[in-house]
């Protein structure tokens, strides 16, 4: 059997991060996530077919032909034009039975086990507090789907769609006889519709972890999820006799651990890193390699991608930052708002809701601050982008 997974899109909604690269290679608990969806499917199928498209040359050049013994194959969307469409220009590639899959989305291996299990097509549900948010599957006594509806006003089911399927190879003609949505493009949903009605298509219901990441602030979401799940606790760095460490945590080679250091698990820290003296990385925190961690710095459920650095007397929490940022002495993110209201951010040019009460910011690629920086929560910095010594970050940080 092959998976195919969809990670052709731009992802606006994640820029600032998305400006460098795709998101299938923005990383959590210091892997991408299209690395987390590989090794969910090993042993399940036999090939996963990466739909790629925009900055698709960086996702074959980070996992090449085969990901720990997964044989990899790309098919180029070279024009996204909908998820149907990006199954469908897999279709030559195809001859039997496969999953389907966003690109953008953790699942749970046992829920790709059950999927793949089903005698005919399926879709993958999962069971949702506030089903206003998400395609929902009305389906009969039997499991079949009855109809899928995008974001009811009336709710009549509480079974999301979380966007995995199995399918038949029939299916194929049903995208090339769907019509367009509004939007303009093909989507599998549609498909999906056309085979409730008749009667071919049924609910497998996830009993694992289900993660979509749609915005900056879900890496935080998913990595608290790794971190505190699936991590593999083990120290083959270096670690001063003089720093203290608890909990889960990982180091990677070539890492030293300067005295004084406070690590309270679950914390990931990745290779050839140095860390200290006198810091507190406090749980939820993942250090990519090559970073460095300086004195008094305060880490608490933040994510440093490779070669970042948080110099002394800084304070980083609940933030992202990116590859060879360099947040200058003493910065400050801001991560809880004064009346204890859900942080606030600017998607697309819009004000929305992150969900969250504790947000930091999101620091993009190679943001350099000046010292004193403070950073207001819920603000972005674009690639590239500076602060002056002591400025305050109002607003996002655009170039």
């Amino acid at each position: 059997m092959k998976a195919i997974i969809m990670a052709a899109g731009k992802s606006t909604r994640t820029y600032p991060l998305t400006l460098t690269k795709p998101k299938p290679l923005l990383k959590v608990a210091n892997k991408p996530i299209l690395a987390h969806q590989l090794e969910m499917l090993d042993g399940i199928v036999d090939t996963a077919v990466v739909v790629i498209g925009y900055k698709g040359e960086m996702i074959r050049a980070a996992f090449g032909e085969a990901y720990n013994g997964l044989r990899i194959q790309y098919v180029e969307q070279e024009i996204q034009l909908g998820t149907g469409h990006a199954i469908l220009e897999c279709a030559p590639l195809i001859d039997g039975p496969f999953l389907a899959m966003n690109g953008d989305d953790l699942y749970d291996r046992k829920d790709f086990q059950a999927l793949a299990g089903s005698p005919g097509d399926a879709a993958l549900a999962k069971t949702v507090e506030d089903p206003r948010l998400y395609g929902i599957y009305e389906v009969d006594k039997d499991g079949r789907v009855v109809r899928i509806v995008e974001k009811p006003l009336d709710v009549f089911s509480n079974l999301a769609n979380i966007g995995a399927y199995r399918f038949d190879p029939g299916v194929f003609d049903v995208i090339r006889a769907t019509k367009p949505s509004e939007r303009g493009e093909i989507e599998i949903t549609s498909a999906v519709q056309t085979l409730a009605e008749r009667g071919l298509v049924r609910v497998v219901e996830s009993t694992g972890a289900w993660i979509p990441i749609g915005y900056p602030w879900h890496l935080l979401d998913a990595n608290e999820y790794l971190l505190t799940h699936r991590l593999d606790p083990v120290i083959l760095g270096e670690v001063s006799p003089a720093a203290h460490i608890d909990g889960p945590v990982a180091v990677g080679h070539g890492t030293v651990i300067r005295p004084g250091a406070v690590i309270n698990g679950p914390v990931c820290i990745g290779s050839d890193c140095v860390i200290g003296p006198n810091c507190w990385l406090r749980p939820g925190t993942t250090v990519g390699n090559g970073c460095r961690v300086g004195q008094a710095v305060e880490l608490k459920n933040a994510i440093l991608f490779d070669s970042a650095n948080v110099c002394h007397l800084s304070y980083i929490g609940d933030s992202i930052v990116g590859e060879r940022a360099n947040l200058g002495c003493g910065t400050v993110t801001a991560n809880f708002r004064h009346d204890g209201g859900n942080i606030q951010s600017v998607v697309n040019g819009k004000l929305i809701s992150t969900g969250r009460s504790k947000l930091g910011a999101v620091f993009a690629d190679n943001v350099h601050t000046g010292i004193h920086t403070a950073v207001y929560p819920g603000r972005k910095l674009w690639p590239g982008a500076t602060t002056l010594p002591g400025e305050v970050v109002q607003k996002d940080i655009v170039l």
